[in-house]
């Protein structure tokens, strides 16, 4: 192999013209820019640099992590600190509640780590977060994005009943990749989770993947026919970008030919909405995902 091969398989792809983005605008952003910065609220938009912040901030929606910023898990995709979690901070549903008020977001996604080192895996002060934004909130509607709490029922039972408009699961990439990715999670279990939480009542339900990670299209499409026989309602599709070198790599650029032809397919199949785009990500046009 010459030195020439070796540069060009080792090197980073480079970002297609249809990844780049547009600086985040409007008054309602500039706004919620302001008030993020005056209280020092914390929120995955702005700590994930996420590409349609002053879209969702425009329309009334931000995103919250809960249970801390050190995750138990160690995905090859995802930027999150990995290690030894800090204790629970119990006055967290409420400084989550305050922040949603202050900002006078209309719909919050909430979302967290996954916390294994929890005898409850954090479902508690889930479902107690939930209670204090409908407490001080009573105009906002909710999606909590949550882990798979090991698939056991009685903590998902929690997020039930506290009845969020959406509760979402990502299965995050296909089958055959999924130990590669997603390294302590299990395709089957997330499969599980969702056809649970449907069968116990919740009225929306939504999951998501990333692609760019080796997968092969007629396995997007295979997972996507496993949502649906699980009664997923919402499904997101976006591009898999690397958070560092230690990440995996990107394996491929999707072509928004693709992503359009998966929304195609996707609401064929009877999803109620499919955002598939390479910018799109899991709290993409959430504040949609209720109706």
């Amino acid at each position: 192999m010459s030195l020439e091969t070796v540069a060009n398989t080792t090197a980073p792809k480079r970002k297609p013209n249809w990844l780049r983005v547009k600086l985040p605008t409007g008054k309602k952003y500039t706004q919620l820019r302001s008030l993020v910065d005056k209280y020092d609220l914390h929120t995955i938009c702005t700590s994930g640099s996420c590409p349609n912040m002053g879209e969702c901030w425009g329309e009334g929606t931000a995103t919250f992590m809960i249970l801390g910023n050190v995750c138990t898990r160690s995905c090859g995709f995802c930027g999150v600190k990995t290690g030894r979690p800090e204790q629970v901070d119990w006055e967290e549903p409420e400084k989550v509640a305050r922040s949603i008020k202050i900002m006078g977001i209309k719909h919050a996604v909430v979302t967290s780590v996954d916390r294994d080192d929890l005898k409850d895996m954090g479902s508690i002060i889930w479902a107690e977060t939930v209670k204090a934004i409908r407490r001080m909130n009573p105009g906002t509607t909710l999606e909590t994005l949550i882990p798979d709490f090991q698939g056991i029922e009685r903590h998902l039972d929690r997020i039930v009943d506290v009845a969020p408009e959406v509760v979402s699961h990502n299965m995050e990439t296909v089958k055959r990749l999924t130990r590669e990715v997603r390294i302590q999670a299990k395709y089957e279990r997330s499969l599980e989770v969702l056809r649970y939480l449907k069968e116990a009542g919740v009225n929306r339900t939504k999951s998501g993947i990333m692609l760019g990670l080796g997968e092969l299209e007629e396995e997007v499409i295979d997972t996507m026919k496993d949502l649906r026989k699980a009664n997923v309602d919402v499904v997101t599709i976006g591009q898999y970008l690397q958070p560092s070198k230690k990440h995996l790599p990107v394996k491929e650029f999707i072509t928004p030919e693709q992503f359009k032809k998966y929304e195609t397919l996707g609401l064929e199949m009877g999803f109620r909405h499919v955002e598939s785009g390479a910018l799109v990500r899991s709290s993409y046009k959430a504040h949609k995902h209720i109706l």
